[in-house]
């Protein structure tokens, strides 16, 4: 049960110290704490941990209150290397740095297993329409065909 953003616009710096806050929480907890959280990285990880919660909703049948952040990091991606005019006929390079997000979630013990929707009942079928009736012109062009 994980998730992960990759190429995240963030340097890994700033996304680390999001990421620190919420290691070990509930996911309830969790999803609290990155809502009042300031820092603009924190939405992208929110959106990771919705994804890993779905994941186990999804592959497991889970309850996503249920599960606890068991692992939380963030790995360097590539960094965009930009170039920008200084005085004198220089040059300044400019880092836009990328990242990667994981976020892996383990079931609480004592965890319950998603209930199992209720069997919904057949509605009754309809009865079929009768064929649609056929256009004036169709039917006069058979009339004739059929006098020829």
């Amino acid at each position: 049960m994980r998730a992960e953003a990759k190429w995240v616009r963030s340097s890994p710096r700033k996304a680390r110290l999001v990421v620190e806050h919420i290691r070990g929480r509930t996911v309830p907890e969790a999803r609290t704490v990155l809502a009042f959280s300031e820092r603009a990285v924190a939405r992208e990880v929110e959106k990771v941990l919705r994804s890993a919660v779905a994941n186990a909703e999804a592959n497991h049948g889970l309850v996503g209150d249920d599960m606890v952040v068991s692992a939380a990091y963030v790995d360097e991606g590539p960094t965009i290397k930009r170039w920008r005019a200084r005085a004198r006929g220089r040059v300044a390079r400019i880092r836009k740095r990328t990242c990667h997000i994981t976020v892996k979630l383990k079931p609480v013990a004592g965890a319950r297993p998603k209930p199992e929707p209720a069997p919904a009942e057949e509605k009754p079928k309809r009865a079929k329409r009768a064929p649609a009736k056929k256009s004036q012109a169709a039917s006069r062009s058979k009339k004739k065909e059929a006098a020829a």
